[in-house]
């Protein structure tokens, strides 16, 4: 099954005083943790929905594709949709799903990644398929088959696929995940993941 990636990279990470994906975590930018789960989990192709300003110039994004939010300040379902229809451009490299990562997430597992392309695979009447990590509770990332990006027209604000993933539960296979899955919004919330006694758990499919 061919899935590829969209990362959403585009917000204006105010709480944290800007330049947040650049910060490093373990000597990696936040992004960069992101893209390389991503890569290592063999997503491709994979498209990175940036803002327009200078906020990630010099860090690395390989290999995803970048794509401009122009208008950032529209939230999260803006960059969902631009990524998606990136992905959906390039005729012969339209990917049969898409894993959509929230870049500032960034001890997301292969792992992980890879148990949603499982069952996905595994599960093929299901639009959705989701991580839920014990931990937490977070619900990220979220693979969506191509048949149900265009739903990704009806989103709004800040909240991704969430309103439609609750609307729609008959479409939606979830994968339990252990531990956390973290959103670094804050520079304490960064310095907490510096912490030894921060991990991971791996992804188990049911």
């Amino acid at each position: 099954m061919k899935v590829g990636a969209v990362v959403l990279a585009a917000g204006s990470a105010t709480r944290f005083g800007g330049g947040k994906l650049a910060a490093e975590l373990d000597g990696r930018p936040i992004v960069r943790h992101v893209l390389d789960a991503a890569r290592a989990a063999a997503l491709d192709p994979i498209v990175i929905v940036i803002p327009p300003n200078d906020a990630l110039a010099g860090v690395d994004l390989s290999p995803a594709t970048p794509v401009v939010n122009p208008t950032p300040q529209e939230g999260l379902s803006s960059s969902v949709r631009l990524g998606l229809r990136a992905l959906e451009a390039d005729a012969d490299r339209v990917p049969e799903a898409a894993v959509i990562l929230p870049a500032d997430q960034p001890v997301i597992a292969p792992a992980t990644i890879r148990a949603l392309v499982e069952a996905a695979a595994a599960s093929p009447d299901m639009a959705f398929v989701v991580a839920r990590h014990a931990g937490d509770g977070a619900p990220n990332p979220v693979l969506a088959r191509r048949s149900a990006w265009r739903l990704a027209d009806e989103l709004a604000g800040d909240r991704g696929f969430g309103p439609v993933l609750a609307a729609h539960p008959e479409l939606v296979r979830e994968v339990p995940v252990a531990g956390d899955n973290p959103d670094v919004d804050t520079p304490d919330d960064l310095e907490r993941l510096r912490r030894p006694a921060t991990t991971t758990g791996d992804a188990v499919v049911s």
